[in-house]
C-alpha cells in the first residue's frame, strides 16, 4: 500500500507538525499522506505493562486475546498504550521511565513520528501502584458536594500528567437502576441528576489537569435485567432518554468530556457498539459531540461472540466503525489485520477509517502529540538524569500528604448517619467491643478498581504501597483511654458462624459494640462487590446477619458501620441498633473519618446516594418508581426503603421556615422563584443538605411519583440562619412525551423542599400556563441556588 497524495510542506516542518496551523488542516494533511495500514494503526491501542526496571514496556498476555508482536506492528504506529501503570506493580518513577522509553520507540519506528495516547483508569483514583486511592464514586454521590469532587478530578488528573498518561477511563455515570449488580460501587447513585452533577465535576476537575475524560459506559450497562453484569438490559426508550441519558448530556456540554466509551449492552436488540443511530445520530449529530469514541474492553469482539450480529472479525470492525466507534481497546484484533483485508477489498470503505482518524489525530493535535516540540519525557521526569534508573526508585510520589488530606474531605464528606438513638457520639467510652470482618481488614476500604484490590491481588509478595490504616488503628487513636477487644466473628462472605460465640462474648464486656460489616471488592466473583460480583439478594453477604443479630441480643449497645459497595437490607438492626454509620469504600482516610463520626470530631454530612432496602428481596429499590411501584394492597411486597434516597442524620438539629413564592403561575419557558429560611437550632455547627424533588401528579405519559431536580449544602453555625433561594426554570419539569420528544407540558407541579425522598419539609404547588413546549439538549439542566444570611430570630 502506497501513500495517497503529495501533501504540502515546508522545508522546515510538514504541515501536520506545524502547530500555528489550524488542527483540522494538520490533520487533513496527515491523513493524505498516510498508507491505509498507517491509517488503522492510529485506531487501536495495545495493552501493555511498564517495566519494573524502566524498560520499553511487553505486551499484556491477557486470556481472551492472541499475542501481539510490537516489532511487526509499530512501523505502522500506534494509536493508544493501554494501562501501562495499570497492569502489575512498578514504581511510579520506573513506570514513568518505561512510558517514555516505549514512547521514543514508537515514534521513531513510524514515519510520521506519532506517539500513543496512554490511558489508565481512575474510577477510585489514579489506579497505580503507589498511588492514592480516593472514596469510590459511590462515596462522591454521597458527598452532595461538586466541588469537592472537582478538586479531587482535578488531583487525581495532575498525578496521571506528571507520568506521562494522557486519558482516564472515568467516570461512569451509569445510573443505578438495581443494587444488586456488582458495579453500584462505580456509579454515583440512582438519580440522574446527582449523577450528572457530580460527574460533571469530575470532568471539569480531570479536563483542568489535561487529560481526556471518558465518560462510561454509552449507554444502558447498568439497567441489566437481575442486576447480573453484562446481561440483557430491557429498558425502554423512555427509561433510556429519561434517566439514563441525561447525565451524558450534561457532561459533554458542561464538562467538556473528550471521550465517550461505548456500553457492551444492547437496547431492543442493537448492541451499543454498532448502533449509529445512538454513536452517530445522537451523540454527534444531535448533541455536537466532537471528541473520540472508544470501545469498553473487547466490545467490538463481542459483536461476534457474545451478540451474535457479526459473523467474522472483520464484519465486527466494519460494523463498529460504521456505528462511530473511533478507537479499539484494550489492544488490536478486530481492527487489525481483519480490517484491514477487509478495507482492501472492499468491504468497509477507506472513508469509515478516515471519519474515525480525523477524531483521534485531531485529539492528539490538540494534546501537543503532533507538535515538532513534543517531548517523551513526562514532566515527573523533567531535568533528572536518565541513565540510572534505580536512583529514580522513589523518587515520584503519587501519594503525597495533599492527596491524603483531600482524600479525607470526601471521605468525611461522604460518611452517611442512618440512625442514631443518641449513643453516637461516643463519649470516652472504656471498653469497646470492636467486632466483624471489616474491623481490622485494611484493604476494606478500596473499591474493586483501586490498584490494590484490582491488579495488587495477583501480586500478593508486593507490598501493598500506600498507607491503610485499619479502623482498629484509627479508633485507636480516637480512643486512647479505651480498651479495645477485637473479634472478627465472621468472614464478609464465608458463612463461617464459630467465631460469632466469642464475639457475642467481647460484646457483653464491653461498653459498646461497634460492628464493622459489608463487603469486600474483587472482580468477577472473587469479591462480593465489583465487576461481576453480583447479588443474589441484598442480605448482607455470608453470616454477617448472624454475627449482627447476634450482637444485637448481647445486651450492649451496638453501633453498626458498613464499609460496603453496595446498600444491604440489615433487618433488626434498622430497629435495634444504638446507631448505623454507612460508607461506601471510602479510600485511605476512610477509617479515619469514620473514626471523627464516631467520636464527634466530624459532625456527620453525607446523604445516601442509593435507597437502602428494607428487606433483601425488594426490588427495585430505586426511589425513581411510578404510582405502580409504590406499596399496595395488592401486592403482599412492600418496596419501601428503610432509609431512602438523599437521607441522612447530624448531631445538630436545623429548623426549615417561611417558604415563599415569587409567583405561584409561570409559561412553560418561564421559571418559578422559591426561597426558605434554614437555621441551625442545635449546640455545634453542621450542614444541612437542601434538596428539591418535583412531583407531576397528572402528565401524558407515567412520572416517578417524585425526582430530584437540585441540591446544596448549607453549612450553618450554631444559631446561624441563612435565606436559601431557588430558581426553577420550566425545563427542569420536561420528560419524553408520547411522541417521543422532550416536552414541558402546562399543568400542576409540586416542588418540595426536602431534607430526603421520604422527608419533605416544606412544599410549594405551582402551575404551569400556556402551549406545550418541545426541548432538547441545550434545554436548562438545573434549578441553581443561592444563599445569604438571615434576620436572627
Amino acid at each position: 500500500m502506497t501513500a495517497n497524495v503529495a501533501v504540502e510542506t515546508t522545508p522546515e516542518i510538514p504541515l501536520w507538525n506545524d502547530p500555528d496551523r489550524p488542527v483540522a488542516v494538520r490533520v487533513d494533511a496527515l491523513i493524505g499522506a498516510m498508507t491505509p495500514d498507517e491509517k488503522i494503526a492510529q485506531l487501536y491501542g495495545v495493552w501493555v505493562g511498564a517495566s519494573a526496571n524502566g524498560g520499553e514496556v511487553a505486551p499484556h498476555q491477557h486470556d481472551m486475546e492472541e499475542a501481539v508482536d510490537l516489532d511487526a506492528l509499530l512501523p505502522a504506529g500506534l494509536g493508544q498504550l493501554t494501562r501501562p501503570f495499570g497492569t502489575a506493580p512498578v514504581d511510579p518513577a520506573l513506570g514513568a521511565l518505561s512510558l517514555l522509553r516505549t514512547q521514543s520507540r514508537i515514534t521513531s519506528a513510524n514515519r510520521f513520528g506519532i506517539p500513543a495516547v496512554a490511558h489508565e483508569e481512575c474510577l477510585a483514583g489514579f489506579a497505580a501502584w503507589g498511588a492514592t486511592a480516593y472514596p469510590v464514586p459511590l462515596s462522591w454521590g454521597a458527598t452532595f458536594d461538586p466541588d469537592v469532587v472537582r478538586r479531587m478530578a482535578t488531583a487525581i488528573g495532575r498525578d496521571m500528567r506528571s507520568v506521562g498518561v494522557h486519558q482516564g477511563l472515568a467516570p461512569v455515570l451509569d445510573v443505578v437502576r438495581d443494587a444488586r449488580w456488582g458495579r453500584v460501587e462505580e456509579t454515583i447513585g440512582e438519580d440522574p441528576y446527582l449523577v450528572g452533577t457530580i460527574g460533571t465535576a469530575y470532568v471539569q476537575g480531570l479536563e483542568s489537569a489535561g487529560i481526556v475524560a471518558t465518560l462510561k459506559h454509552f449507554v444502558g450497562y447498568s439497567a441489566s435485567r437481575a442486576g447480573r453484569n453484562l446481561a440483557p438490559a430491557p429498558m425502554g426508550a423512555r427509561e433510556r432518554a429519561d434517566v439514563l441519558l441525561p447525565p451524558f448530556e450534561m457532561a459533554i456540554r458542561e464538562g467538556g468530556a473528550r471521550s465517550v466509551m461505548h456500553s457492551y449492552t444492547d437496547t431492543d436488540g442493537v448492541p451499543a457498539a454498532a448502533d449509529e443511530s445512538l454513536l452517530t445520530g445522537l451523540l454527534r449529530d444531535t448533541w455536537g459531540f466532537d471528541g473520540t469514541v472508544v470501545a469498553d474492553y473487547f466490545g467490538i469482539a463481542f459483536l461476534k461472540t457474545l451478540h451474535g450480529v457479526a459473523g467474522d472479525w472483520a464484519e465486527a470492525a466494519g460494523a463498529a466503525l460504521k456505528a462511530g466507534v473511533d478507537v479499539e481497546l484494550p489492544t488490536v484484533k478486530t481492527f487489525g489485520a481483519p480490517l484491514a483485508e477487509a478495507v482492501a477489498d472492499g468491504r468497509v470503505p477507506e472513508s469509515v477509517i478516515d471519519r474515525a482518524l480525523r477524531r483521534v489525530l485531531g485529539q492528539k493535535a490538540v494534546l501537543g502529540l503532533l507538535d515538532p516540540d513534543w517531548s517523551p519525557v513526562p514532566p515527573a521526569l523533567e531535568g533528572v538524569d536518565l541513565d540510572d534508573p534505580e536512583a529514580l526508585r522513589g523518587r515520584v510520589d503519587l501519594d503525597r500528604p495533599e492527596n491524603r488530606e483531600l482524600a479525607r474531605e470526601v471521605a468525611e464528606k461522604a460518611v452517611v448517619l442512618l440512625t442514631n438513638d443518641g449513643t453516637l457520639p461516643l463519649a470516652r467510652p472504656r471498653r469497646i467491643a470492636l467486632v466483624g470482618p471489616n474491623a481490622a481488614e485494611a484493604t476494606a476500604v478500596l473499591g474493586c478498581y483501586s490498584f490494590p484490590q484490582h491488579v495488587g491481588v495477583q501480586h500478593p509478595d508486593v507490598p501493598v504501597g500506600i498507607d491503610l490504616p485499619t479502623l482498629r488503628d484509627t479508633l485507636a487513636a480516637e480512643f486512647p483511654d479505651a480498651d479495645i477487644s477485637v473479634a472478627h466473628g465472621t468472614g464478609v462472605d464465608d458463612g463461617d458462624l464459630s467465631g460469632i460465640g466469642e464475639a457475642v462474648d467481647a460484646a457483653r464486656d464491653a461498653d459498646i459494640v461497634i460492628a464493622v460489616l459489608g463487603d469486600r471488592a474483587g472482580l468477577f466473583g472473587r469479591g462480593t462487590s465489583g465487576e461481576g460480583c453480583d447479588a443474589e439478594s441484598l442480605a448482607l453477604p455470608g453470616a454477617q446477619q448472624h454475627l449482627l443479630d447476634a450482637l444485637l441480643d448481647s445486651g450492649t449497645p451496638v453501633v453498626t458501620v458498613l464499609l460496603a459497595g453496595r446498600p444491604y437490607a440489615l433487618g433488626r438492626a434498622v430497629a435495634e441498633s444504638a446507631a448505623i454509620v454507612q460508607s461506601f469504600f471510602p479510600g485511605v482516610a476512610g477509617t479515619q473519618a469514620i473514626a471523627g463520626v464516631l467520636s464527634g470530631r466530624t459532625n456527620p454530612s453525607g446523604r445516601l446516594p442509593v435507597s437502602v432496602p428494607r428487606g433483601p428481596g425488594s426490588q427495585p429499590t430505586t426511589y425513581l418508581g411510578a404510582r405502580l411501584a409504590q406499596v399496595s394492597e395488592v401486592s403482599n411486597i412492600d418496596p419501601t426503603p428503610a432509609f431512602g434516597f438523599g437521607h441522612g442524620l447530624t448531631y445538630t438539629a436545623f429548623a426549615w421556615n417561611d417558604l415563599a413564592v415569587d409567583a405561584e403561575q409561570a409559561s412553560t419557558d418561564g421559571e418559578f422563584t422559591l426561597s426558605l429560611t434554614v437555621r441551625n437550632t442545635g449546640e455545634r455547627s453542621g450542614t444541612e443538605v437542601v434538596q428539591l424533588y418535583l412531583h407531576d401528579p397528572v402528565a401524558s405519559v407515567v412520572q416517578p411519583v417524585q425526582r430530584l431536580v437540585g441540591y446544596t449544602r448549607v453549612p450553618l453555625e450554631p444559631g446561624e440562619a441563612r435565606r436559601v433561594r431557588v430558581t426553577v426554570p420550566a425545563d427542569v419539569a420536561s420528560f419524553t412525551g408520547r411522541a417521543g420528544h422532550r416536552i414541558v407540558e402546562p399543568g400542576d407541579l409540586q416542588l418540595r423542599l426536602a431534607a430526603s425522598s421520604t422527608d419533605a419539609r416544606l412544599t410549594a404547588t405551582v402551575t404551569l400556563t400556556g402551549p406545550e413546549r418541545q426541548v432538547d439538549h441545550t434545554r436548562r439542566f438545573h434549578a441553581p441556588f443561592t444563599q445569604e444570611p438571615a434576620a436572627q430570630a
